[in-house]
């Protein structure tokens, strides 16, 4: 077992107050749909993700908060029931058919699909909610977001089928989907009640900006959930995989990825430094909103019982550094992503040099 070492996290740390509540109300919404087999609601349930949800948005709405744990719940029944645990999961075409219907259901609650299906039950109850508490361009904005993971999800179960793994660029193209971060993205607007102008959420600065995140993100629960996946004995695939193909030995693999992710999170904080400095009180609101996200995922990721697995302890830290791993204003060589140092700050602060985010300067 490699021992990971604190990960570097500059972003501060909060929980909403409300959060034990949240998680045994996201308890009963499972048992209510019936969310995956007995046994996975079992699992699952003691996962905290109420405390995820509740780290996501510490300072949002309940309501959202509470439909944001419920979404993540279903998220792993899908992940867990139906890709990683059945052989729906190595069957990539049936797969896609499973869910493009949920997607359907997802896209118009109202007709009548997969009656008595639990995870169409419980889609169709967050699309209802996504619809109360959001606007019609979110709504619609979510489900787009939702068919990005289906897709990718498909992509990875093709590799599982086959038994194969993607180089590090295909990999890291579909980990910014299938980790089903963008399908939160909305939920972050939701959760304070206001909305990005069009101008805003297409300018590459803020696409940049939501890209790091998932790659942050996922790369974390990449590093933090390999002990468990490994020990699973079966097919996995997460970036240390990926890097071992590619002739590193687990622990230089381990090394490199955490070099990755802290790569990107020290150019993460620069952008969005300068994104809140010339952006408008929506700019500033969704990049703290990014930022509680990816700290979230970081607190949840080394205290969830899913990952620190305490019958077979993992050795993960309990702990944070303000420390980067190596060059921190150096470029990631990965050719997809390559593009978001084009926007980022060259200077550890917003005052250092670096492109100015035309188009946002002076936004209302």
């Amino acid at each position: 077992m490699t021992v990971i070492p604190p990960l570097f996290s500059p972003i501060p740390t909060a929980i909403h107050p409300s959060h034990a509540e949240v998680d045994r109300q996201t308890a009963a919404w499972a048992e209510a749909h019936e969310i995956g087999s007995a046994e996975l609601r079992r699992r699952l349930v003691r996962h905290e993700i109420g405390v995820f949800a509740a780290r996501i948005l510490p300072h949002g709405r309940e309501e959202v908060v509470r439909m944001l744990a419920d979404f993540v719940l279903w998220l792993f029944g899908v992940d867990d029931g139906y890709c990683e645990e059945s052989n729906l999961g190595q069957r990539p075409g049936d797969l896609a058919g499973t869910l493009h219907r949920l997607l359907r259901v997802a896209q118009n609650p109202e007709l009548p699909m997969l009656d008595g299906d639990p995870l169409a039950s419980g889609l169709r109850d967050l699309r209802l909610r996504v619809d109360a508490y959001g606007t019609d361009s979110q709504a619609v904005r979510w489900v787009a977001c939702l068919r990005e993971y289906a897709f990718s999800v498909v992509w990875e179960a093709s590799h599982r089928r086959a038994g194969t793994v993607p180089s590090l660029t295909d990999y890291t193209l579909m980990r910014l989907y299938d980790g089903a971060t963008t399908v939160i993205f909305p939920m972050l607007e939701m959760g304070h009640d206001y909305e990005l102008e069009s101008h805003e959420r297409d300018h590459p600065a803020v696409r940049a900006a939501e890209e790091m995140a998932s790659f942050v993100i996922t790369w974390d629960n990449d590093i933090l959930s390999d002990h468990k996946e490994r020990s699973a004995g079966g097919y996995y695939l997460n970036v240390l995989r990926v890097l071992e193909t590619d002739g590193f030995s687990h622990g230089e693999a381990m090394v490199r990825a955490v070099a990755q992710r802290d790569l990107v999170l020290g150019a993460f904080v620069r952008l969005t430094d300068r994104l809140a400095q010339e952006g408008s009180p929506r700019i500033r609101q969704y990049v703290a909103g990014l930022r509680s996200f990816i700290r979230g995922s970081q607190d949840w990721g080394i205290s969830s019982v899913r990952y620190t697995t305490p019958d077979d302890p993992a050795g993960l830290p309990t702990s944070f550094s303000e420390t980067v791993t190596g060059d921190s204003l150096a470029v990631l060589d990965i050719e997809a992503v390559a593009w978001w140092w084009d926007l980022v700050p060259d200077g550890p602060s917003p005052a250092g040099s670096g492109p100015r985010l035309g188009g946002l300067i002076g936004a209302r």
